[in-house]
């Protein structure tokens, strides 16, 4: 088992590997930027390494600083968390050429999934049924034209190199289409430094399923159950639970039965998460995340199983804690997400916490890096705690939630706790009937009310 970890990310996630690895013995470093020499996690890591300036591309994800400081400190791997450079292949292979450990999947692995094409024609390989479409990346408009015809409008035209809905375009009709690549291809070059896009079938009203998985390097493979993520806000995840109210027993058992084998197939390691979305009793493979996910707290909670640490296991060459037959899930979780913005505009609100009182009690998690007195920096993503709740079932679950919510102040800014208060008290939610597109419509027809 390693000694020493560093942890290569910020905020909540960061503490959240800290204490993990603090459970298992391991010592920490943190890295940090100039804007948080005060945050929790380098306060309670061993030692901390100030490696730049606030800016993101001068600091969390400047790799030769994080390197620098991992061979400074005598650390034995480094746990990159989500974002910044989880999925970053060429930091993977940089760590390991530096005799490091990198805690998460191979570099070929993350470079496949990384590249949405790839990854679709892989998973077709190993037999995961995708959304139709192209095969590949699309050459010419004629090719787009003929798919489109083939499959049906609406389509959905995606960059290769995507996420976070940036190079996403839907196309109603034919002649929207030759405009609507263009203005994809301009999106994608922008965002990702490339244009390659990929054309499929516009989905009406899908949910958003995924399946966590945990392999390990002997052959081992395990899902947890999957993820309903259909709350979301302009291809943002808001609230996710588990396991998902739309998927019955056979449906469950069969998802996870296609997930083990491709990730099987593939040889992967670590943790990883593939993502579906499912309508009329089909799932369609869209892309894996080859990290972990924000939202993992939820399948935590339904199945006792720290996957931060198995992560870390899988890494130092161990087999997993359980086998298939081991992992028992129970009763029902739901994350909300609390940002620092606006609840009605989504404005960003950094500032000074002034109060903050988590709630408590039976059933109740909350992973947050803040303090009374911290300052949340404007220079980061707007995610500063997750509220997880749990319970025997959906109902009881969702009972607590609504009581932990009412407990939880974070004073000082604006914060989206508002929003999750009425989105827990909203019918279509309170009986699980809800897509994808159900909280864009929701925010829409909600805009200027208390």
């Amino acid at each position: 088992m390693f000694d020493k970890v560093l942890i290569a990310n910020r905020g909540e996630i960061a503490l959240r590997i800290h204490r993990a690895c603090r459970e298992m013995g391991i010592h920490t470093v943190a890295i940090h930027s100039t804007a948080d020499n005060d945050a929790m996690h380098v306060r309670l890591a061993d030692e901390s390494v100030c490696i730049g300036p606030p800016r993101s591309a001068e600091s969390y994800l400047n790799i030769p600083a994080i390197v620098s400081a991992a061979m400074i400190t005598g650390a034995d791997a480094i746990h990159p968390g989500y974002g910044f450079l989880s999925e970053n292949a060429r930091f993977a292979e940089i760590v390991e050429e530096h005799g490091l450990t990198f805690i998460g999947p191979s570099p070929d692995h993350i470079r496949m999934m990384g590249d949405k094409v790839e990854a679709k024609r892989k998973m077709i390989e190993v037999g995961v049924p995708v959304v139709p479409g192209t095969d590949g990346a699309l050459d010419n408009i004629d090719e787009a034209r003929a798919i489109a015809e083939t499959i049906g409008y609406p389509v959905l035209i995606k960059a290769s190199s995507g996420g976070g809905g940036k190079g996403m375009k839907v196309v109603e009709s034919a002649d929207q289409l030759e405009g609507m690549i263009t203005a994809a291809k301009r999106e994608a070059r922008a965002n990702f430094g490339d244009d390659a896009i990929y054309l499929e079938k516009y989905l009406a009203h899908p949910r958003h399923i995924e399946l966590q998985i945990l392999a390990d390097t002997h052959g081992n493979v395990i899902h947890l159950g999957e993820r309903d993520c259909s709350l979301q806000r302009s291809h943002q995840k808001v609230l996710e639970e588990a396991p998902s109210p739309a998927l019955n027993a056979k449906e469950r058992a069969r998802i996870g039965q296609i997930g083990c084998d491709a990730v099987r197939k593939l040889g992967y390691r670590s943790a990883g998460t593939i993502e579906f979305l499912y309508e009329n009793g089909e799932f369609y493979f869209i892309e894996m995340n080859t990290r972990l996910q924000v939202e993992h707290p939820v399948t935590e909670m339904i199945s006792g199983i720290d996957i931060v640490r198995e992560m870390i296991r899988v890494a130092a060459g161990t087999t997993l804690s359980m086998t298939q037959d081991k992992v028992a899930l129970q009763g029902h979780a739901i994350e909300c997400r609390v940002n620092a913005e606006d609840p009605a505009t989504f404005t960003p609100s950094p500032g000074t916490i002034e109060e903050y009182h988590p709630p408590g009690g039976l059933g109740v998690r909350v992973d947050s890096a803040l303090y009374a007195g911290y300052r949340v920096p404007p220079n980061y993503d707007s995610l500063i705690a997750k509220l997880i709740v749990h319970g025997n079932n959906r109902n009881e679950c969702l009972m607590r939630l609504r009581r932990a919510l009412e407990e939880f102040v974070i004073g000082g800014i604006k914060t989206t706790i508002p929003l999750h208060q009425k989105l827990v008290s909203e019918p279509d939610f309170i009986n699980g009937d809800y897509d994808i597109r159900w909280l864009e419509s929701f925010v829409a027809n909600n805009a200027g009310k208390p």
